[in-house]
């Protein structure tokens, strides 16, 4: 067994990782000779055994570690007296580390002889590692940080709500129409607003409810928008129900067409009648055949009719007393109504009425128009 010194002339150390790195190592010696079949052995003169070694270092703790032990693994060669030989150094190590600037690493190596004149072995011992020159400390550039100049938000139209939120930046208007104005206030901003002088609806884009018949009734209460009408009819005109050209608030018989100067209703005259015919024998109250005749018509009439009712008007000349007229004009009148009831016409619908010398349609002054003025006139109604 032989123990000598080497001095480790130079090692270098190259960081891979956090954990791992190359180290290159160049070790000297003066020896009487370096393994034990040397032939050299029976040399006496020593000579410089010079060995370089690359190898492979992995710690198990992180490089800012105080402490921190490694495994090693590489291949060497050494040369000696002009002979070269190659071995591999497999080992552990302890990394003491003395405030970053020098480091004491005791280390053990057993090295495997990869030629002939090398043999396998142990190796120990200790480092004192100081680096020569430090890592210069570059100071980090901190980035200029330009602030922008982050100008306060505008609001052109002064109605609290800035420009950038703003629909209608250069008119006032509420928040709720976001910024935009509503001239008839009706809740529909101006630029949206058909109508935007009069009061409306979203339905009809601002505008008011239509009303296309100008009733003063908008369509949608409006029953009959096409046509003007009245309210308590529902925008409807006024109901012409026989359709006689006279509204049911102005026929006297809205269900039967008839005359606009008859009040809307028929008049006999139109079924034949002729009231002219309606005679008496002279100062009574008793009818002619001619006059049962023609009253026969209008019981016809009436029963085609239901729906009519007659008045009987009685008049009699300005001949003898005003009051002694009127009663014979009221008999007449009534003896007429006496005969259409006797023809199975009810009471109800018939109006018996005398009115003397009143109204006269002719002349009393003659003789024609005195005869004219002695009649009974009858008028339909509902």
């Amino acid at each position: 067994m032989c123990i000598t010194a080497f001095v480790t002339i130079s090692e270098l150390n190259l960081p891979l990782t956090n954990k791992i790195d190359l180290s290159a190592r160049y070790t000297g010696a003066f020896v009487d000779y370096p393994f034990e079949d040397m032939e050299l052995r029976s040399t006496n003169n020593n000579s410089l055994f010079s060995q370089l070694d690359v190898a492979a270092n992995l710690h198990l703790l992180d490089a800012s570690k105080g402490i921190n032990p490694f495994l090693t693994a590489g291949i060497g060669a050494f040369y000696s007296r002009k002979d070269f030989g190659a071995l591999v150094p497999l080992g552990v190590g302890i990394k003491f580390n003395l405030n970053d600037q020098a480091y004491i690493i005791p280390s053990a190596q057993y090295r495997l002889g990869i030629t002939d004149n090398a043999t396998n072995h142990l190796q120990y011992g200790i480092s004192f590692l100081q680096p020569l020159t430090h890592a210069k400390v570059v100071e980090p550039t901190l980035p200029v940080v330009t602030v922008p100049v982050v100008e306060a938000p505008k609001d052109g139209d002064g109605d609290g709500i800035t420009d950038d939120k703003d629909a209608c930046p250069t008119a006032a208007g509420p928040a709720s129409l976001n910024g935009c104005p509503d001239k008839d206030g009706d809740g529909i901003a101006d630029k949206d607003d058909k109508c935007p002088d009069n009061r409306g609806i979203a339905k009809y884009n601002g505008c008011p409810i239509p009303d296309s018949d100008k009733d003063g009734i908008n369509d949608e209460e409006d029953k009959c928008p096409n046509q003007a009408g009245v309210a308590r009819y529902a925008g409807c005109p006024i109901p012409d129900t026989d359709g006689d050209g006279v509204n049911d608030e102005n026929d006297r018989c809205p269900r039967v067409a008839g005359k606009a100067e008859n009040g809307g209703c028929p008049t006999l005259e139109q079924y034949n009648f002729n009231y002219k015919n309606v005679q008496f024998a002279t100062g009574s109250a008793t009818l002619t055949t001619a006059a049962k005749a023609e009253l026969d018509k209008l019981v016809t009439i009436l029963n085609e009719h239901p729906e009519l009712k007659i008045s009987i008007d009685g008049y009699t000349d300005n001949t003898g007393k005003v009051e002694m007229n009127k009663v014979l004009s009221q008999k007449r009148a009534d003896a007429v109504k006496t005969y259409l009831v006797g023809k199975g016409i009810s009471g109800d619908k018939l109006t018996a009425t005398g009115y003397g010398i009143e109204n006269p349609i002719a002349d009393n002054a003659t003789t024609q128009g005195r005869a004219q003025n002695r009649r009974v006139e009858f008028k339909a109604s509902e």
